[in-house]
């Protein structure tokens, strides 16, 4: 069985975020999307929340499986026994980034390779601050994230605000 890794905040998730899943969910026969857990990184949704919205938004792609993580994504990777790990790709500006995580993952653990996947161009500008940025002064994000948690993530960033 062909099973890959999708790792991120996805804070909250976007249609850029949910192309990749798709495509990605094509190429493996179990895609792992795995929710970092930083403790030390605060972000506007808990880890519930988002494993929440993950799983509402890939209810319909049946080899798709939403965890939380804590550590080293690698560590993560061979829990779940696949030895890729699949990221997206914006802009060269992410490259430079990824090729670092990329190469430090292989050092750490030779038998795991990364594949990237360069976004769909219609979502190159999309990211998961445009969308709260948007969201919080009650802007029209239905072309960011998907239609079913757009209600979800109004509500979540005017709780943000109110902290």
């Amino acid at each position: 069985m062909r099973k890959g890794i999708y790792p991120g905040s996805f804070d909250p998730v976007t249609l850029g975020h949910l192309d990749i899943i798709h495509r990605a969910a094509d190429l493996v026969d179990e895609l792992v999307i795995a929710i970092l857990h930083n403790s030390s990184k605060k972000g506007l949704f808990t880890t519930e929340e988002r494993i929440d919205l993950l799983k509402r938004v890939t209810e319909d792609i049946p080899n798709v499986k939403v965890i939380s993580f804590d550590g080293l994504l690698v560590d993560c990777a061979i829990q779940y026994g696949t030895k890729t790990i699949i990221r997206g790709l914006r802009a060269v500006t992410d490259f430079e980034y990824e090729l670092q995580l990329a190469q430090t993952n292989k050092r750490l653990r030779p038998d795991i390779d990364t594949i990237f996947l360069t976004t769909n161009v219609k979502y190159s500008y999309l990211s998961s601050s445009v969308v709260r940025e948007v969201a919080s002064y009650g802007g029209d994000i239905s072309h960011f994230v998907p239609e079913k948690i757009i209600d979800d993530v109004y509500k979540i960033v005017k709780r943000g605000e109110k902290k």
